[in-house]
């Protein structure tokens, strides 16, 4: 029998229109987490003046998403594909450093390193993994799944088109789980990753395309390891 929540989120619903970051404090327990993001919130950490930094759950408004059939393969992009191999859940803890030591800001801490990597261990966390020829690790992309929810958290890449072809691998996962109400989240819309096909939507539609997909089967499980 689960334990009740320790934290009462915010109904997402009622935030103020553009209102993103909604909450601050809490934990990163792995019932926090997954009840989260069921309710379209994940956690960053913010600046505060009191504390210094504190955790925080934003809810973009508009949310970034990539509609299934809509992302955007470009020929340069068709030629890395074949450039690299891929593999899924095989280095989750090598796709999380990856994507802290490529990011400047370094908010991926050593405590949402453990936080995810439970998650992982649990079934609920994924990664993508991108493998030069040589074989070592030079891109990749995780995120948590929810159902048909993959709430993808960050990517990261060596080598160029690495994370794009992570991105290409992830989709095709779950287009060929039964893209029906599949929901890919991206957080936010960004020009580069608009290049790939995401678009932004009001956050309204998101909590109504969410509340569908969370109640169908996860992806993730029921496909081969690699391709």
């Amino acid at each position: 029998m689960a334990k009740p929540l320790m934290w009462q989120f915010p109904d997402v619903r009622e935030a103020e229109p553009g209102q993103e970051l909604l909450a601050v404090g809490g934990d990163m327990s792995p019932q926090t987490l997954l009840e989260a993001y069921t309710r379209g919130l994940f956690p960053m950490n913010v600046q505060t003046e009191a504390d210094g930094e504190a955790l925080g759950w934003w809810s973009p408004d508009p949310r970034g998403v990539l509609p299934l059939g809509s992302l955007i393969v470009s020929k340069s992009l068709e030629r890395s594909v074949k450039r690299f191999s891929v593999t899924f859940d095989q280095d989750f803890l090598g796709v999380m450093k990856g994507c802290r030591d490529a990011r400047k800001d370094a908010w991926i801490t050593d405590d949402f390193l453990d936080a995810y990597l439970c998650l992982h261990e649990l079934g609920h966390a994924h990664s993508v993994e991108v493998r030069n020829k040589a074989g070592a690790l030079v891109g990749g992309l995780y995120g948590v799944e929810v159902g048909g929810l993959f709430a993808g958290e960050s990517m990261f890449h060596l080598e160029r088109d690495a994370s794009k072809v992570a991105l290409v691998a992830l989709v095709e996962k779950l287009k060929a789980a039964g893209p029906e109400n599949q929901l890919l989240d991206v957080q936010w819309r960004t020009e580069h990753l608009a290049t790939l096909g995401v678009i932004a939507i009001p956050r309204g539609e998101y909590l109504d395309l969410l509340g569908t997909a969370v109640l169908i089967e996860p992806a993730f499980g029921q496909l081969s390891s690699t391709r």
